[in-house]
């Protein structure tokens, strides 16, 4: 296999490596900062305080010698998602030590060991600024927010309950509209609330995030902190409804084919010794609680570290950054584990169509770390192909797996490479005078989140099509979606996103690039489409100007579009009071 030549870049950002012999010369590219300073306490949208509108210290030399202007502001410079914190457009803020943390550990999503501060000790003004734009993941004590204790365990069967017409629960306590009366200011040409459902579920004291949605028939689930909900995706009727006795933890991106999820849940409930080492198998169709097996996670650095999950096929992997586990979702018989050699172990992988894999090998505890992304079989493990990372670069996400393109870093370098469908090197990512971002679950796969499922990007057969910040310096924050040729990574073009607001890639369908365009206070979302070989821009789905409140107050939603309706889900929820984080919407459907 034709590997680029092995010399680390000498300066700036752009590429770890030097192109192929023949290669044009790319454009000055994008880098990658270093971690935003600020403890949340700075302007962002919607005159709300946060890490929106943070300069951050990015305004350093880019590639090839050439001043770049990297100063990241806007919602991909947050935590969970669909992406984001330490490095440009991927993740939320630094996050102040909490109380009780491992002393070197990341204070984080309670993906690893529960030794990252689940007690939050965080002081006043400065929590409640961060509370405000989920900046930060703050994790809370004890039972379930209220003083509750779970009511029945995984293998207990779901609790169908009935609905209100609007979708929004049982009805009790309701603080927010229904769909009804958002309707109700409908302009021509706009699409209507089809549905809402609220959130429902009583969150610990700093809120939680939110996994899925996920897809399964005629039903659209999500789970939050202890509860995975199943509603009808006509009319938001709550299908089923399934308690877990313990923390969600993990999740896939995407279940399978035929509506089965695995998520990762803790194995208990105390504030300092959880887990997150519990695959519990769902029915989303039915909301069946399935096989249940526990990891063994007793070696000190497998219980500290983060958890990434997928499912490809009738595969779900529970990767860790010592070693990887995957199990068959259709009866949890373990199909691959530790590699026996031990000197490259994957530590996350990709779901869908390709099982790509993130490979660390050291052969010994002195030796200096190398990176490869390889693809696997998802039934053994065994690996098709392997690509080597030059030295000191590490893969931290995965944007897409055909073509397969990578988001790498190093220190505060920061690339996007290209490979060929074989693991061969094609091109890097010329970024020039943009300055980007994304969404997925974290900042890096290291810092927590999966390997894949990131917003912002895509790519088709040609082209890569990614997402530039907001302009910070205009009244509105708008920003652009630009496409590079993926065979020379030049930029082919930059479309505006329409009507000063953020717009951001999706995914490709029906030979378009999808794209979400995030609603303002008093200017609705709306789902669009870009012409890969134009880029110009039309609209598919108008979101009500009248939802337009409610919808903006979405913590970066994620947005899922299917068969003419557009689901959003906010990444995370908190409130001060609990009524209001019960009634908060967890869900809301555009579309008739």
């Amino acid at each position: 296999m034709t590997q680029p030549p092995a010399r680390p870049p000498q300066e700036g950002f752009g590429a770890p490596y030097d192109p192929p012999p023949g290669t044009p010369p790319p454009a000055p590219g994008y880098g990658y900062p270093p971690q935003q300073p600020g403890p949340y306490a700075q302007p962002g949208p919607y005159a709300q305080p946060g890490p929106y509108a943070q300069p951050g210290p990015y305004a350093q030399p880019g590639p090839y010698a050439q001043p770049g202007p990297y100063s990241q502001a806007g919602p991909y410079a947050q935590h969970p998602g669909y992406g984001y914190p330490a490095q440009p457009g991927h993740g939320y803020p630094a996050q102040p030590p909490a109380v009780g943390a491992a002393p070197g550990g990341p204070a984080g999503t309670g993906r690893g060991g529960r030794p990252r501060g689940r007690t939050g000790a965080v002081v006043g003004a400065v929590l409640a600024l961060a509370l405000l734009v989920g900046g930060g993941v703050w994790l809370a004590t004890g039972d379930d927010g209220g003083g509750k204790k779970p009511v029945a365990g995984p293998s207990g069967s779901a609790s169908p309950t009935g609905d209100k017409e609007s979708g929004k629960g049982d009805g009790k306590n309701v603080a927010g509209p229904t769909a009804a009366e958002l309707n109700a200011g409908r302009k021509p040409g706009e699409a209507k609330v089809a549905w809402l459902a609220e959130n429902g579920v009583d969150l610990p004291q700093y809120g939680e995030e939110t996994h899925g949605p996920w897809f399964a028939g005629d039903v659209v689930a999500k789970g939050m902190y202890r509860k995975v909900t199943g509603y009808a995706v006509a009319d938001g009727a709550e299908k089923w409804s399934l308690r877990l006795p313990t923390d969600l933890c993990a999740s896939p991106s995407a279940p399978t084919a035929d509506g089965k999820v695995v998520v990762g849940v803790e194995d208990n409930v105390t504030e300092t010794e959880a887990t997150c080492s519990v695959l519990q198998m769902i029915d989303l169709r039915t909301g069946r609680a399935g096989w249940r097996k526990t990891v063994d996670r007793s070696a000190m650095r497998d219980g500290l570290s983060h958890v990434a999950m997928s499912i490809s096929g009738d595969t779900v992997t529970f990767g860790r950054d010592t070693a990887s586990n995957a199990f068959r979702v259709s009866d949890g018989k373990e199909l691959f584990g530790k590699r026996e050699e031990g000197v490259c172990q994957p530590f996350a992988f990709t779901g869908g169509a390709r099982m790509l894999a993130a490979v660390s090998c050291q052969a010994e505890p002195s030796d200096p770390v190398r990176q490869q992304v390889q693809e696997v079989d998802p039934v053994t493990g065994a690996p098709k192909w392997t690509y080597t990372v030059e030295p000191d670069w590490s893969v931290t996400h995965i944007f897409t797996v055909s073509p397969p393109v990578l988001s790498l870093a190093k220190d505060d370098e920061w690339a996007v490479v290209v490979l060929d469908e074989n693991g061969t090197y094609r091109s890097r990512m010329a970024g020039g005078d943009e300055d980007y971002g994304f969404r997925c679950g974290e900042d890096s796969v290291q810092e927590g989140g999966n390997l894949d499922g990131c917003a912002g990007v895509t790519a088709d057969t040609s082209r890569f099509y990614f997402s530039t910040q907001p302009d910070s310096t205009a009244k509105a924050r708008t920003n652009k979606v630009v496409a590079f040729d993926l065979a020379t990574g030049r930029p082919v073009w930059k479309t505006p996103s329409p009507g000063g607001r953020f717009m951001m890639p999706l995914r490709m369908e029906g030979g378009k690039v999808l794209v979400y365009v995030q609603a303002a206070y008093r200017k609705s979302g709306e789902i669009g489409s870009l012409d890969p070989a134009t880029g110009a821009y039309t609209a598919l789905l108008k979101h009500p100007d009248s939802a337009a409140g409610t919808e903006s107050t979405l913590f970066l939603p994620k947005v899922a579009y299917r068969d003419g309706r557009s689901f959003l889900l906010p990444q995370r929820i908190s409130e001060d009071e609990d009524e209001a984080e019960k009634a908060a919407t967890g869900v809301l459907v555009f579309g008739e």
